[in-house]
């Protein structure tokens, strides 16, 4: 069955959101006894569960830039889309609409897209609780404290120690929460986050609206 637009964009949250360690934050470095390497090119599986649900995605990142693959496509209100381009540097999201051969383009929407920092968004505090593992790779987990647009919320974080790259997010509030279970760590193709030929762009001045 296909997934709809609000399933998508809860993904897409934190798909950005594990893109935070890629650059790590002026902040997060004074907190950290010891400077954790950037990698910010990458591939991997992500499982996100929210209210008891899961959905899942391939990642692919470079630098500013993501693409997602969906297990099941994602619909939106000019069709269905398997493969999303999320791309930072010029504040859009793509949505690729094979049976069209078009490219929806849509600006980001602030709402949905964290900033590429280790540092939460309203981040307040951070402890290190000790050495960890998360998707078989050696990292360290971190209890964090945010206040974000008024709501206080506090997450569980595994870092992995050779990259910085967010491996899992667990929040202590409510039922949310995504991790990798496989990643690579590798140089990614420049063309996978770009326009793909032969499709005709279709720009929207506001992001689709969430179907069902």
């Amino acid at each position: 069955m296909w997934t709809c637009l609000a399933k998508r964009s809860q993904i897409v949250v934190f798909l950005v959101l594990l893109f935070n360690a890629s650059v790590l934050s002026p902040a997060f470095a004074e907190k950290s006894s010891e400077a954790i390497p950037i990698q910010a090119e990458f591939s991997g599986t992500i499982i996100k569960q929210v209210n008891g649900k899961k959905y899942q995605a391939q990642v692919f990142a470079k630098g500013d830039r993501l693409r997602l693959e969906y297990k099941y496509a994602i619909r939106t209100d000019h069709g269905y889309a398997a493969i999303e381009i999320i791309r930072l540097d010029q504040s859009e999201t793509w949505y690729l609409l094979a049976q069209q051969k078009e490219l929806l383009v849509t600006p980001l929407n602030p709402d949905d897209v964290l900033p590429i920092r280790s540092t939460l968004p309203g981040e307040r505090s951070r402890i290190l609780v000790g050495d960890a593992t998360a998707a078989g790779r050696p990292a360290q987990l971190y209890e964090v404290q945010t206040d974000h647009d008024g709501r206080a919320e506090r997450f569980y974080e595994w870092l992995d120690m050779e990259s910085g790259i967010v491996l899992k997010l667990v929040s202590q509030d409510r039922d949310w929460s995504f991790e990798y279970v496989r990643i690579r760590l590798s140089p990614q193709p420049a063309y996978y986050f770009d326009e793909p030929p032969g499709y005709r762009k279709r720009v929207r001045a506001t992001a689709p609206r969430e179907e069902g």
